[in-house]
């Protein structure tokens, strides 16, 4: 789930379209996987918000983060009732959207009290930029209508 909350929280923080800020993070904390503890390795510049998303992903590598964060937030949709939402913006097709209170069902709350202490957004803003950012994003990740291997998710970013 570390990854899944990385991923959201990045999202939330950069939107897909700053994906490239996203890519920064994700290197920096893969080439700085043994600057030691509490070190979040996020590359010079950026701190505060995407900074403070580091500890999630305790050094994994940008494909390792994205294929497994979007897995997990898949099956996370499918077990709290938003399954074909999710599957929808993987799928070829049109995306549905989820009004704030259904992403809110989807993600839990415990994922959302995540978010909000580590971006320091409050749970509505978290919700209004993820259900703004969170179709399009899983969509431009799944170009071939599945979760990508962790290979490919890293030549996507």
């Amino acid at each position: 789930m570390p990854s899944m909350v990385a991923l959201l929280g990045l999202l939330a923080a950069a939107g897909f379209q700053n994906r490239d800020k996203i890519a920064e993070v994700l290197g920096g904390l893969k080439q700085g996987a043994g600057a030691g503890p509490g070190a979040t390795n996020a590359p010079a510049g950026q701190g505060g918000v995407l900074g403070n998303l580091g500890g999630f992903a305790g050094g994994a590598g940008i494909g390792s983060v994205l294929s497994g964060g979007l897995r997990d937030l898949i099956e996370r949709f499918r077990q709290n009732g938003q399954g074909d939402a999710a599957e929808s913006w993987v799928k070829p097709g049109p995306n549905q959207t989820l009004a704030p209170n259904q992403l809110e069902q989807a993600i839990g709350p415990d994922v959302l009290e995540s978010l909000s202490e580590k971006t320091g957004l409050s749970r509505e803003e978290l919700l209004s930029r993820l259900s703004r950012e969170l179709p399009t994003a899983v969509d431009k990740l799944t170009p071939e209508g599945r979760l990508p291997t962790e290979d490919e998710a890293a030549r996507l970013i």
